[in-house]
């Protein structure tokens, strides 16, 4: 086995989609899967994004509370081991299905059969029960999931993460709506889970509306940020930002508006070069100090066109003022966000919005769009500035805001690093054990009903 170094949030109490935690009747080991992107991929690479810390960080944070985890991916190089320890209390297994490389996640409904098969494998290894519950991230891992819950007898808790009537609700120009089979593959996951975990109320209500998800099976629980890693510097918000321009290469004095994440239409970064191109437009004294990092790698359907951001800055007039750098470690990025006077975030959707929480963190405020988990993850007018819709205009006025008040960023940014900390992984990881107790009370009782009926128990 090989080890590798490691690279919120709580359920709303009270609420009717919501489901206490506590310490009795806890999973001992969670089978989690997530098919298409692998927890020891970059994020910002790729499809590795914020499901890929999500996973990395409750999965850590749950081996904290006693729960071993085990994470099923595909495979994606012949030089990967076949497990590999990523914390005390947390192995990831790769599973063969498909070609290592160069296979599309469009195609990878068409390796479910077999990643389902390997999956089995590793399961009919053991003693039966080896695994108490499972746990999958994205559509594609529910398929599996749902498989593997009919096979071994284990409840099933799925996360979402994104979904595609959602998505396809809010499509960016000249983005790829999702297909029908996933739409279908969504329902059955939907219909088929024990538990359906959403990272805020209105994506519990999004699956409801869409989905016809049975109301008592959907918990809310916020993601986390990792509080260690992203944090104000210790010399304070306007040091530590001088301090990490420093180490940047960044002007000193200048509006630095931050775009991170992955290049591709749904994150709307273009949206950003147009707003910034606007402004200029406006003021053209502020080219000599304005300095626009775009951080990440093109994903999705921003693959088809690579270089399309380039081309568009340079077609915007602006490519002396964007500065694009690959995607980078969270050690990294959080120097990144130090170094912003805002965090630029106009996405089409957003689950939740892990990268504004974790500038927040960092005491740099977020511009954001209005949309999905945003309005949680940003508290507007204190700790950033929500903008409804995607017009470039509006994201410039907001941009002007901070330009006008020099000192508007530091305020913020206060209560943004203040904000930021309701939202612990810590918080979410105990939140989340509570969502498996109930998921394996519910199965329990359901096998007990069964029994006493002389029927065969339900899987």
């Amino acid at each position: 086995m090989t080890r590798l170094a490691t690279l919120a949030p709580v359920t709303s109490v009270g609420s009717p989609l919501s489901h206490p935690s506590g310490a009795e009747g806890r999973p001992r080991r969670v089978a989690m899967v997530s098919v298409h992107t692998s927890p020891l991929h970059q994020p910002g690479t790729g499809d590795a994004g914020g499901m890929n810390v999500y996973i990395v960080e409750l999965a850590q944070r749950l081996a904290d509370l006693g729960i071993e985890v085990e994470i099923f991916t595909r495979t994606t190089s012949a030089a990967l081991p076949p497990t590999v320890e990523l914390a005390p209390g947390v192995v990831v297994r790769h599973i063969d299905a498909g070609p290592y490389e160069g296979l599309a996640k469009e195609n990878l409904p068409t390796q479910l059969c077999a990643f389902t098969h390997g999956v089995t494998q590793a399961w009919a290894a053991h003693r039966p029960g080896h695994y108490d519950l499972i746990h999958s991230h994205y559509w594609l891992s529910g398929h599996v999931g749902r498989l593997t819950s009919e096979r071994w007898g284990a409840p099933l808790v799925h996360a979402m993460h994104t979904m595609a009537k959602v998505k396809n609700a809010s499509l960016a120009d000249g983005d790829t709506p999702e297909p029908a089979a996933r739409v279908l593959g969504e329902n059955q996951v939907a219909c088929a889970a024990d538990r359906l975990i959403a990272n805020t109320e209105s994506e519990a209500e999004e699956l409801l509306h869409h989905y016809d998800a049975d109301r008592a099976r959907v918990a809310v629980v916020h993601p986390g940020v990792n509080l260690e890693r992203f944090r104000p510097d210790p010399a304070g918000i306007e040091a530590g930002r001088a301090a990490a321009r420093a180490r940047l290469g960044l002007p000193q004095d200048a509006l630095i508006p931050l775009f991170a994440g992955r290049i591709q239409p749904l994150k709307a970064p273009d949206v950003l070069l147009r707003a910034v191109a606007r402004l200029l437009q406006e003021r053209p004294s502020m080219r000599e100090r304005i300095a626009v990092p775009v951080v990440g790698g093109p994903s999705g359907s921003g693959l088809a066109r690579p270089e399309g951001l380039q081309k568009l800055a340079a077609a915007l007039g602006i490519s002396d003022v964007v500065r694009f750098r690959p995607p980078v470690g969270q050690d990294r990025l959080a120097d990144w966000f130090r170094s912003a006077s805002v965090l630029v975030m106009p996405s089409y959707s957003e689950s939740f919005g892990l990268v504004a929480v974790e500038a927040q963190a960092c005491g740099t405020p977020v511009i954001a769009a209005e949309v999905g988990g945003l309005p949680v993850a940003v508290r507007d007018g204190a700790s950033g500035i929500l903008v409804p819709g995607h017009d470039p205009a509006d994201y410039a006025r907001a941009l002007l805001t901070f330009a006008d008040a020099p000192h508007l960023s530091a305020r913020m940014g206060h209560t943004a690093a203040h904000h930021a900390r309701s939202f612990g992984w810590d918080t979410a990881a105990l939140a989340t054990a509570g969502v498996y107790a109930a998921a394996m009370r519910e199965r329990r009782l359901r096998v007990s009903q069964a029994r006493d009926c002389g029927v065969r128990p339900p899987a």
